[in-house]
């Protein structure tokens, strides 16, 4: 990245590139996944190549998404038109139905460019993926006439206000923090609702067209994911889009959900997959960043001559870099466990499901205190509202906080699960 450490990304037209772009798009060569192994075949690596293409562009963008709480129209236009929100939409409804390590490595580029726009691109896979497990008549009325829809999907707990109605229900209520409800043509919550097996829980499926956004998402980070609060009016949602949500958590989706959905009973590794790749993005662009000046940024008060120079530098440098590491070979392991029970036809135990969710907390936590460390390292300047190391800072705080990582619970699922407990006596999210 050119110019002095504290040169403004205040305005798109001026940001410096990506931190450890500019030399691999001067030869011209694509990208090669470090450590991916053979878990990603030619297809696979085509998707991420897609989203390493759009990580200049993402930087140049993320202070603006940052500044105006939302993202460009025209950014996550280019991430759709890529075909990355398509990875896990079947192939009989127009899209990739990728591996669940591909949505890893995908959100992971794009988290290098702009962490907010990663999130929502995780999220929006995520939610089209519950639709997968609809049946086909639902499939087709959100897909057939258009390949490229996306769907916001929204845990947190059901809404109660349901009226049955003739065909279906009609519901009243709100679901807070939205992510991706600005670039949706659907949404997924929850709701209390009995379509034959008593009141009980089920993701319902509605068109953006009939529910409103309420401007609610003012946080310090992550300001660009828009997550707002959704709100349906006497919404009315037909029992074609309504699917039982406690059989899908409990990874008991045989008979309810067609068996060629492979990943139909790791809803809870998915969902993980699905937000942390973002923040390993971020954390990597963080530490190359840091990186990158370390050879020109002096340390304040001392004989030497660059960071590059401090021991304490260099021990700092080489802390980020080894727990970044750990992160990512926790995510890889997570999506790898999820892809290999997937081929073998398994469903994963209680014990696999609970580590699913301890690993993508150990990711986040990774993650932040990485970029704790970075800050730390750089200095007071890295606080400067031009300095890009703020942002990711503020991002990685915020997200690695979503309560599927918080309040010590994945800690003490995946603790029940080691001594034989049934974690669900704790948390439902297993």
């Amino acid at each position: 990245m050119p110019g002095r450490p504290e040169e403004t990304d205040r305005q798109s037209s001026g940001a410096p590139p990506a931190p450890g772009l500019s030399a691999s798009r001067k030869s011209g060569r694509k990208k090669k996944l470090r450590g991916s192994g053979n878990n990603l075949d030619a297809r696979a690596a085509e998707l991420v190549n897609q989203a390493v293409g759009l990580r200049e562009e993402l930087w140049k963008r993320a202070a603006d998404s940052d500044r105006d709480r939302r993202l460009p129209d025209e950014v996550m236009a280019r991430v759709t038109g890529a075909g990355l929100t398509r990875l896990l939409v079947p192939e009989s409804n127009g899209g990739h139905e990728t591996s669940v390590r591909t949505l890893l490595e995908v959100c992971t580029e794009l988290g290098r460019g702009c962490v907010s726009a990663a999130w929502v691109t995780g999220v929006l896979n995520v939610g089209n993926f519950v639709v997968s497990l609809f049946p086909e008549r639902t499939r087709a009325e959100v897909w057939d006439d258009d390949p490229d829809a996306r769907t916001a999907l929204i845990l947190g707990a059901p809404v109660r206000t349901v009226e049955p109605v003739d065909g279906g229900v009609r519901v009243s209520g709100e679901w807070p923090y939205a992510s991706g409800s600005l670039h949706a043509e659907w949404i997924g919550g929850l709701l209390l609702a009995d379509t034959g097996t008593g009141l009980q829980p089920h993701f319902a499926l509605m068109p953006a067209a009939d529910i409103t956004v309420r401007d609610t998402w003012h946080f310090v980070g992550m300001r660009g994911t828009g997550s707002n609060t959704v709100v349906a009016d006497r919404v009315f949602v037909p029992a074609h889009r309504l699917l039982p949500y406690k059989p899908l958590i409990d990874g008991e989706s045989d008979g309810l959900v067609p068996a060629d959905r492979r990943y139909r009973n790791s809803l809870t590794g998915v969902f993980m997959v699905g937000l942390i790749g973002s923040l390993l993005g971020g954390a990597d662009t963080a530490l190359r960043y840091a990186l990158e000046h370390a050879g020109t940024r002096r340390v304040a008060g001392t004989t030497f001559a660059s960071q590059a120079e401090s021991p304490t530098a260099r021990l700092a440098l080489a802390a980020a870099a080894t727990r970044l590491d750990t992160a990512r070979l926790h995510a890889r392991r997570l999506a790898d466990s999820v892809d290999e029970h997937a081929r073998a036809g398994e469903n994963p135990d209680l014990l696999t499901r609970a580590r699913a969710r301890m690993d993508a907390t150990h990711v986040v936590q990774q993650c932040r205190r990485t970029v704790d460390d970075i800050v730390t390292l750089y200095g007071s300047s890295a606080l400067d509202e031009s300095n890009p190391l703020q942002r990711l800072w503020r991002d990685i705080h915020t997200g690695s906080r979503h309560a599927g990582f918080g309040m010590g619970v994945p800690e003490q699922v995946y603790g029940s699960a080691l001594v034989g407990q049934d974690p669900r006596a704790i948390s439902m999210l297993v």
